[in-house]
């Protein structure tokens, strides 16, 4: 490869970001796959990120074979895979991380016009035959959706691997219940690559040069030159405000090719974009993918980058690469024991689903078909373990897979209530079925959350499968009084063996896997409990005395407390 490092890319107000070209020795024109986000790209993926790694190339070999992999970096392509095939490959830092000065303002319209021209700059390159594709998971995902929306006129095809779309619904605020995802990621990820850190910073593999520097600024400078993603999160409770807008795309102008990559475990981030992405978008080829096991594993394993290539190979080459027969849905089905099968749909949610609704039995505490002749209710306490619903063992293996949603009818002793919905699968010896999530180890088969107050659906957006709430008001409760629910709980995959039992549970905290905490991950915290770090746990968001205490659930004649599953029936 011929590498160009720290390469001056000029902004639309005159700031100047860098980058660093991988591309092939031989003189042409090439495609390129590009990525921009504040990871710092001279910062190998071992030295910060270095339980993932080692786990990753331990669990899947395929991961390292074929490279020197001294160029790995967090979350973006190995360019020892990609150069060889005719691709040149672009790393930026972005305004304000790692080599690129500036003033740091994630997911902001700014950093949208920033990654416009990075592509625009690509584009123009006597290197780059014009066409630009992006790549990469998570933050490297995430801004794809918003800069598509702007459409770059050489922007030819986007690959969102893990990528949330919406900053409020799927990240900082679930159900309007603050999330505490940004105390953690946001210091360990973001400001420990901040531009200006200098000689106090990571010094990169590769050439010996600061990760984050030249310039070593003071803390009183770095701060200012910041804003704090987690103060942000908390200051903007409300998804109507102009911080949280400014970030959302606007999916009418979402127009070009895009193949979206979801994880079933990934609870907390992702998923739920990757889905809203595909549905919503207006672009006319686009496919999603589905699959399972850890966050970041994929989309470097054999199976990811095959997807990848033949995706960009048809798009950015116009390569004959099999893309055309690709399904517009590939799921890895989830069974018990970590054991995915793929199945190739063609559409979402799947066209053959049997919405099935199982009433909530306050007497049995039971999951029925129909609904209780009379009325019945059960309590518990905000902060305590809630109350289970589960149904009788299964006559047949049943599969799930799709979107979720719940309707409650809710009392509450206080002006408001937090409800986390957890649908769960039971052994027949009762013995819970977790899976590898995204980060957690013990990560159940689906999770929904809602404030009370934030009830107020959008009536144009809701679908019977997919509540879709406005939260741009807060409407409290009056104590005692019945309030009916509807809650979104995000999609799922999962095959319930015969004898198993599927189970809700509804309770005002987060879900704890009853087999004890597990090992954590060192970016993110020493110890997950079955939601990795995403908690809802900060007491100024729930303070005790309005969250804490009895919520009433309500169900029976006239108050059909249910859940929405999608029952997928085997191919006749």
């Amino acid at each position: 490869m011929r590498i160009d490092w720290d390469v001056p890319i000029t902004m639309d107000d005159g700031l100047v970001v860098r980058g660093d070209v991988y591309r092939p020795t031989r003189p042409g024109k090439y495609p390129v796959i590009l990525t921009y986000g504040p990871y710092g790209k001279w910062l190998h993926f071992e030295d910060l990120y270095t339980d993932q790694w080692r786990r990753m190339i331990e669990q899947h070999p395929d991961v390292a074979a074929g490279s020197t992999n001294k160029y790995q970096n967090w979350e973006v392509v190995d360019p020892e895979k990609w150069v060889p095939d005719g691709y040149a490959c672009v790393r930026v830092d972005a305004r304000g991380a790692g080599r690129s000065p500036g003033f740091l303002d994630l997911w902001s319209a700014r950093e949208a016009q920033d990654l416009y021209d990075g592509i625009e700059w690509a584009a123009r390159q006597p290197w780059s035959n014009g066409k630009i594709g992006l790549n990469g998971i998570s933050y490297y995902a995430m801004n794809q959706w918003q800069v598509a929306a702007l459409q770059p006129p050489h922007l030819a095809a986007i690959c969102v691997w893990e990528g949330a779309a919406d900053y409020y619904r799927d990240l900082s605020h679930h159900g309007g219940i603050l999330c505490a995802f940004g105390r953690a990621w946001f210091p360990s990820q973001v400001i420990r690559v901040q531009h200006g850190l200098g000689r106090r910073g990571y010094r990169g593999r590769l050439n010996g040069d600061w990760v984050s520097g030249p310039p070593t600024l003071t803390e009183e400078e770095l701060g200012a030159n910041r804003r704090d993603f987690w103060d942000d999160c908390r200051d903007h409770p409300l998804a109507s405000d102009d911080y949280w807008r400014s970030r959302m795309p606007d999916w009418s102008k979402v127009t070009v090719p895009l193949f979206s990559a979801g994880n079933w475990g990934g609870q907390g981030l992702h998923p739920r974009g990757n889905v809203e992405g595909f549905v919503r978008a207006a672009s006319k080829q686009k496919w999603l993918e589905m699959h399972g096991i850890e966050h970041w594993t994929h989309f470097y394993t054999d199976y990811g980058v095959a997807l990848q290539k033949k995706f960009f190979g048809h798009f950015l080459k116009g390569e004959d690469t099999g893309w055309k027969k690709q399904p517009r849905v590939q799921l890895q089905v989830r069974h018990p024991g970590e054991t995915f099968v793929e199945r190739h749909e063609g559409e979402w949610p799947l066209a053959r689903t049997k919405w099935t609704k199982l009433h909530l039995d306050p007497d049995e505490h039971a999951l029925v078909r129909k609904p209780p002749a009379g009325r019945g209710t059960v309590s518990y306490e905000g902060f305590g373990d809630g109350v289970t619903f589960l149904t009788p063992p299964l006559d047949a293996d049943t599969e799930i897979t799709g979107p979720i949603a719940a309707k409650l009818f809710v009392s509450s002793e206080t002006t408001d209530a937090d409800l986390f919905l957890v649908l769960r699968v039971f052994t027949p010896d009762m013995k819970e079925v977790t899976f590898q999530g995204a980060l957690d180890p013990h990560t159940p088969i689906a999770q929904g959350w809602l404030r009370a107050s934030h009830r107020k659906l959008d009536d144009k957006l809701t679908l019977p499968y997919r509540p879709y709430h406005t939260h741009d008001e807060k409407q409290p409760l009056v104590p005692k009084r019945v309030y009916e629910l509807d809650v979104e709980i995000w999609p799922t995959s999962i095959v319930v063996p015969a004898g198993s039992r599927i189970a809700l549970t509804v309770r005002g905290r987060d879900y704890e896997y009853p087999g004890g905490p597990s090992v954590g991950l060192g970016t993110l915290g020493a110890v997950f409990t079955g939601v990795g770090p995403f908690k809802h746990d900060d007491p100024r968001d729930r303070p005790a005395e309005i969250f804490g205490k009895t919520v009433t659930l309500h169900c029976g004649q006239g108050r059909p407390s249910h859940v929405l599953l999608p029952i997928i029936p085997p191919r006749r």
